[in-house]
């Protein structure tokens, strides 16, 4: 790779626009994936469906084509135009948010929520590959902290929009609206995100440019067969890359089962309204979601800059045992105490995810980075969004056989995976010791 000195970069000003949308990208990307954790209740009564039923939505359902879309949109992001990608993929992802505002039954909302798992596909590699075409190496921790904070503070945004729709919605405020006055309210909440996604998607086509790529690559003639070349890159490093991408999966298994679930949590466990998730759990949701990615890419570019490359497996061997104690918020005794708990799970699943994505665009060849950072979202996919939630329901409803038991369930997934995640890149460290794979 070539000296940053040596390297012409874009403009301060040209790089952070493109990660200010690509941030708000982010924000609807979380939204609309996510909204349905906190309506799951009432999607339970309207279209009369169990537990296990609304765990297929929102793993499955959004998982299956996210995860086999996930490598052809990670190769595609490595030969074509990455913003013309991204925006593609919003606005299908926002259509079909809306789709699922407006589905009728288990089957349409099944089918909307595969849409949007396709569309979303898209962002994750082109994101983390622009950041690292737009920024030399010791300065991509803060944007990609700044887009990974985007995707945290969705979380609490989520919950806190969420909750005042619901709030607003049972008391009439959009009666005279056209369409939105003859939906139930958690209908209204997805087409109104749905929209808002749209508008991000025509302003990241008309108003950015797409960086050059930078850095060594893998030569063209070397790649044969889409995929070929990346796989055999991959394998020839597989003491640092296998428990490296595991170690992350399983991680991000805690992360989805927890957040799928916590909402039901407080709302089943504690009796608390959604008007509590929305002035507790969304306020301190976005406060440890602002807090973990900012600390985690100061973190490494400061250690960068010392030349201590090493401390980026430090971080990722010991930040996932710190979300013990919000697998434990059934515990708590207390519902804002329980809020707290499960929110700052958000700074810490935040913090890896920072962590990981800056640790592949370094070690991986430049014309790989978005591949490399789709197969992170495949397996997360596969494991984390789709195995996750359904440990929890299958859990509750077949395990403890009682729906208010859903908080023993979350702690029987978040504690063991995150020991686990912990220990994997504790071996990947040791094997980087080893051998550097690039």
């Amino acid at each position: 790779m070539n000296a940053a000195a040596e390297t012409r970069w874009p403009s301060p000003a040209r790089a952070w626009g493109m990660v200010g949308l690509l941030f708000l990208a982010g924000v609807f990307s979380v939204i609309d994936r996510g909204v349905l954790a906190i309506v799951v209740d009432p999607v339970r009564q309207d279209i009369g469906i169990g537990d296990e039923q609304v765990a297929l939505l929102q793993g499955l359902a959004f998982g299956l084509f996210y995860a086999v879309m996930g490598m052809p949109m990670g190769l595609l992001a490595d030969r074509v135009s990455r913003k013309r990608l991204v925006a593609a993929g919003i606005a299908l992802w926002s259509l079909a948010t809306i789709g699922s505002g407006l589905a009728q039954g288990f089957g349409s909302l099944f089918a909307a929520r595969l849409m949007v798992g396709l569309g979303e596909a898209a962002l994750g590699p082109c994101a983390i590959s622009l950041i690292a075409d737009l920024f030399p190496p010791d300065r991509r921790g803060r944007p990609i902290s700044l887009y990974m904070m985007g995707q945290g503070l969705a979380n609490g945004l989520a919950i806190t929009l969420t909750g005042l729709v619901l709030t607003h919605a049972a008391r009439g405020a959009f009666a005279g609206f056209p369409v939105l006055e003859t939906l139930a309210p958690w209908r209204i909440a997805f087409v109104l995100f749905g929209a808002g996604g749209i508008g991000v998607a025509a302003a990241l086509a008309l108003l950015t440019r797409e960086p050059e790529r930078k850095g060594a690559a893998i030569p063209a003639s070397a790649k044969g067969i889409a995929g070929a070349a990346e796989l055999r890159w991959l394998w020839a490093h597989r003491g640092v890359t296998l428990p490296l991408y595991l170690g992350f999966a399983i991680c991000f298994t805690a992360a989805y089962g927890a957040g799928a679930w916590t909402p039901t949590l407080l709302l089943r466990g504690y009796g608390v309204s959604p008007a509590f998730l929305g002035a507790w759990l969304g306020p301190f949701a976005m406060a440890f979601s602002a807090t973990g990615p900012l600390l985690g890419g100061w973190l490494l570019d400061r250690a960068v800059r010392q030349g201590r490359d090493g401390a980026r497996f430090v971080i990722l061997r010991f930040a996932p045992l710190c979300a013990i104690p919000s697998g434990l918020a059934v515990l708590a005794g207390d519902p804002r105490l329980a809020a707290i708990l499960v929110a700052s799970s958000n700074a810490i699943f935040a913090c890896v995810g920072t962590v990981m994505f800056a640790t592949l665009q370094t070690l991986v060849p430049s014309n790989m980075r978005g591949s490399a950072i789709s197969l992170t979202l495949v397996l997360n996919t596969l494991l984390g969004a789709t195995l996750g939630p359904l440990l929890v329901a299958t859990i509750t409803e077949r395990g403890f056989g009682d729906p208010a038991k859903v908080g023993w369930s979350i702690a029987l997934v978040v504690i063991p995976c995150v020991i686990a995640a912990s220990g994997l890149y504790a071996l990947a460290e040791r094997n980087m010791g080893r051998r550097r794979p690039v």
